[in-house]
């Protein structure tokens, strides 16, 4: 074991470590549906109650199976942030940044200090959670984000929403969409009996307005007028879903609840005389207005951050109320690494690189009924993965003419189960990357091979392309093999 504490994030004199032996999960049974291929997956590691500045741990406990436990098939509330960074919660590192709600949340269930999003930026990983496929599999996803109206996620394309309610999940989705835009595209073209929320990348807090200037807050498909603060919103919304869903017992559900926070514009709750001045500049034509270039600032940034823990707080606090507790599956996690405000030491890179800081992010899981609290996992795990995962404890079919590029995750939590080793793969416009055990390979938009060692370098700053040149040769071309089964991106 190693004598650093799991509970922390990585510094340049302590790395985060790749793995750790197994702890205790209780057993897992009566869950239907098959596991998606084999996974690279280690073991959990346990965390110490508080989630900073905590002593190295005397001992690990052994693993402890506890067969013929059953349950119901969870709720599944899976909660996105917007642009958080990789250490931008206090359970991570963050300096000058309290999260409460969510370090308890970690110390409820389990933490990973390896996850990664689907893609660099905000519509791709939205593709490859709802798909759970490579956002190169489809046309919309080639979209780096989304800004054309003319592209989207395929209603016809199932997703983990209609997959889950053809299972009998009641679905909804509440907060950012950012998968294609009215008519043609929308949540409930796409298996989410339910929407409340914004159809584009970006909105002004409080006016709602959106990039082009449009009115952009939606009830189904038919504009819905409030102008109160965007996150306080949402968070109501979430709540009085979540108190609704307890009163039916019988029938499970799936709630997608997407945060625009912390996502620019830079603009706290209260802060009305900032959104008068965006508002302004919107409608006078400007089309960077909400890009906020001139605002914003780290105490700014530690508002929203705090502001957004606050509001996942309240959504827990009704769940428990609601009874649904111990069966429901929560999951948090950002859609991008961090942006101009975010913390992410020690990697390098944000939002749009597939460099570390653009790609790894917070990510907690916790199920009362089934895993077991205190738990730090450094398994690399991404996006996709979830969506098979939660396909499988749901007792969910894949499509079979749509197979998933994700990796069930049941197993590993829930059965102490070593999946066989697997690559993770990415690919934006101008950027690879490909992960393979602890080595990455990397090449930017200077068109140059790079090979980094995760466990010993976090912040890809020293370069092994020289010294490993079979290994580089062999992960580069498992890249291309991946590339090739995916669409083009568009000319120009």
């Amino acid at each position: 074991m190693t004598s650093a504490d799991p509970a922390r994030p990585a510094t340049p004199s302590r790395p985060v470590p790749a793995a750790a032996p197994a702890l205790s999960r209780r057993a897992f049974g009566g869950l239907a549906g098959a596991a998606a291929a084999a996974g690279g997956l280690g073991a959990l590691a346990a965390a110490p109650a508080a989630a900073a500045a905590a002593p190295p741990q005397p001992a690990e406990r052994p693993f402890r199976a506890t067969p013929g436990r059953r349950s119901r098939r969870p709720n599944i509330l899976f909660i996105l942030g917007d642009d958080l960074g990789w250490a931008d919660l206090s359970s991570y590192g963050a300096s000058g940044i309290r999260t409460p709600h969510l370090d308890r949340l970690a110390r409820q269930g389990v933490r990973f200090t390896q996850g990664y999003s689907g893609s660099a930026t905000c519509s791709p990983t939205r593709f490859s959670l709802y798909t759970g496929r490579y956002p190169g599999r489809t046309r919309g996803g080639l979209a780096e984000p989304i800004a054309d109206r003319g592209v989207g996620l395929e209603p016809g394309h199932p997703t983990l929403a209609s997959l889950l309610r053809d299972a009998g999940y009641a679905t909804a989705l509440i907060g950012k969409w950012h998968c294609g835009y009215l008519p043609d595209h929308s949540p409930t073209k796409s298996g989410w009996d339910t929407f409340f929320g914004n159809f584009g990348g970006a909105l002004e807090y409080y006016s709602k307005l959106g990039l082009a200037g449009e009115y952009d807050l939606y009830e189904g498909d038919a504009e819905y007028k409030d102008l109160r603060y965007y996150t306080r919103i949402l968070t109501e919304r979430a709540v009085d879903h979540v108190t609704a869903a307890g009163r039916d017992k019988d029938r499970p559900w799936l709630l997608n609840l997407n945060y625009t926070t912390p996502h620019w514009p830079w603009i706290a709750d209260g802060d009305t005389a900032e959104s008068a001045e965006i508002v302004r500049r919107i409608r006078a034509g400007d089309r960077r207005a909400l890009f906020h270039e001139d605002g914003g600032s780290l105490e700014k940034y530690r508002q929203m951050v705090e502001d957004l823990d606050r509001s996942v707080g309240e959504v827990l606090a009704a769940l428990r109320r609601s009874g649904q507790e111990e069966d429901t599956f929560v999951f948090f996690a950002s859609d991008n690494g961090g942006e101009r405000w975010s913390y992410n030491w020690p990697l390098s890179g944000g939002k749009a690189s597939l460099q570390e800081g653009g790609i790894r992010v917070p990510t907690l899981v916790r199920w009362p009924a089934r895993i077991d609290a205190g738990q730090v996992s450094h398994e690399p795990v991404v996006t996709p993965d979830w969506t098979a995962t939660l396909l499988e404890l749901a007792g969910a079919r894949p499509d079979r003419r749509y197979p998933l590029d994700g990796t069930s995750l049941a197993g590993y939590l829930l059965r102490g189960e070593r999946p066989a080793e697997r690559d993770l793969f990415w690919r934006v416009r101008g950027e690879r990357a490909l992960r393979r055990g602890e080595w990455k390979y990397y090449r930017g938009r200077d068109g140059r091979d790079q090979l980094f060692h995760l466990t010993a370098d976090p912040r890809e700053q020293a370069d092994r392309a020289g010294h490993e040149k079979e290994l580089l040769a062999r992960l580069r071309a498992a890249w291309e093999a991946v590339d090739r089964t995916l669409l083009p991106y568009p000319q120009g």
